[in-house]
């Protein structure tokens, strides 16, 4: 949450000129979260210790008369530790941002709760600053368990074993090897289906289908192959009637099947899953599109560097997979975190008053274009392209 003062006008322009020279602290630890404890998997990137950027940001800042004070409080309604994060001007002006540290009981626990000070410390004054302190992988759709935790191994350029600037202890525990999930009983498997499937007759949104998915996939996935294929479809039924849509009739079950034609026709090498009786929305892969669209400006507030953010309303969620890479926008790292943290995206877009979709088409026409054809002037076919281009960007807006 953020706050400020009520005017901000002075230190908004002290603040204007201390970004342009402020730099991205070195990226000098890595780390390493593991997110499903039964398969093993793994997301590794680098960051840079919060001693790091504080050295960078007060020095900076305080050529421009702003100091950067950080203190904590307990909320008991929430149960939770925050983080305040001010950054005041000489001039009397503030602006403060609020950042969930833990929760109340891991006071019981201070090394877990240094760690998640530091890390909450690190976050809230980056962010305020407008910095940013680690790699992004396009903040990936996560799957979070219930008690998430994190292995951190050896700190490159740390010979203490230091992160984040602090006295922790360096980690003897090893990095498993990926493993399959292991997969339940068939009782315990087919209880755990009954209860899955119970859960899916109450949804009653696509985004709470989607929140459904990537908490349980976990689950999913310890089921063994039949029940697993019972889940899907019960997901995929029912994804179609919170959306709006509806499958094609299956046909009578005691009605005779009629024999169809043979035809010589050569079979496609790929399925074309959009003619299914549940059809499935294209989902393109393309990392040339991905960093070209890094590379421009943010769509909010113009800054640079941006990341490449995919719009999740753009296409219907489906069981642990993201958007094609054609629904992209170049988004800065606060306002990136800010869209994955909001409920509902599309409000969030709405608030903004941007209509994202004209422009991740605009951009993907830019590394896709449409074809040309191939009997027609260069001149010609260059003027026809641009305005195809634009045709399709003026019908994605009126859309």
């Amino acid at each position: 949450m953020q706050r400020s003062s009520d005017t901000i006008g002075t230190i908004a322009a002290a603040l204007a000129k201390a970004q342009a020279q402020l730099v991205n602290p070195e990226k000098s630890l890595v780390a390493t979260i593991r997110f499903d404890e039964a398969s093993g998997s793994e997301r590794s990137f680098r960051y840079a210790p919060l001693s790091t950027g504080l050295d960078i940001v007060r020095k900076t800042l305080s050529q421009h008369e702003i100091a950067t004070v950080q203190t904590t409080s307990i909320d008991e309604t929430a149960g939770i530790v925050r983080l305040s994060t001010v950054l005041a001007h000489a001039s009397g002006e503030w602006i403060a941002s609020d950042w969930p540290v833990c929760a109340i009981s891991d006071t019981e626990t201070p090394h877990r709760m240094g760690a998640a000070l530091t890390y909450a410390r690190r976050y809230g004054l980056f962010t305020l600053v407008g910095i940013a302190g680690e790699d992004d992988l396009d903040a990936p759709d996560l799957i979070t368990p219930t008690t998430p935790t994190s292995n951190f191994d050896r700190a490159t350029g740390n010979k203490k074993g230091h992160l984040n600037g602090g006295r922790g202890q360096r980690s003897s525990v090893k990095r498993p090897t990926n493993v399959a999930p292991r997969l339940l009983e068939s009782e315990a498997s087919s209880a755990l289906r009954d209860q899955l499937i119970t859960e899916v007759e109450s949804l009653s949104s696509t985004d709470e289908a989607a929140n459904w998915a990537h908490r349980v996939l976990g689950k999913k996935n310890t089921l063994v192959e039949a029940d697993a294929i019972q889940v899907e479809q019960a997901f995929q039924a029912r994804l179609m009637v919170v959306s709006g849509k509806s499958p094609n009739e299956n046909p009578r079950p005691d009605e005779p099947e009629r024999p169809q034609p043979q035809r010589h026709k050569r079979r496609p090498s790929t399925i074309d899953k959009s003619v299914l009786g549940l059809p499935a929305p294209r989902r393109i892969r393309d990392r040339e599109h991905v960093k070209a669209v890094a590379k421009q400006p943010c769509l909010v507030c113009g800054r640079r560097p941006a990341d490449a953010h995919h719009l999740k309303f753009a296409q219907s969620p489906a069981l642990g997979r993201k958007v094609s890479d054609e629904f992209t926008v170049p988004l800065c790292r606060g306002h990136h975190r800010e869209v994955h943290r909001c409920g509902d995206e599309a409000a969030w877009w709405n608030k903004a008053e941007i209509d994202p979709t004209v422009t991740a088409r605009a951009l993907w026409l830019e590394t896709h274009p449409l074809p040309q054809a191939a009997n027609s002037p260069p001149a010609l076919r260059t003027r026809k392209s641009k305005s195809q281009n634009m045709a399709v960007i003026a019908r994605a807006g009126d859309g």
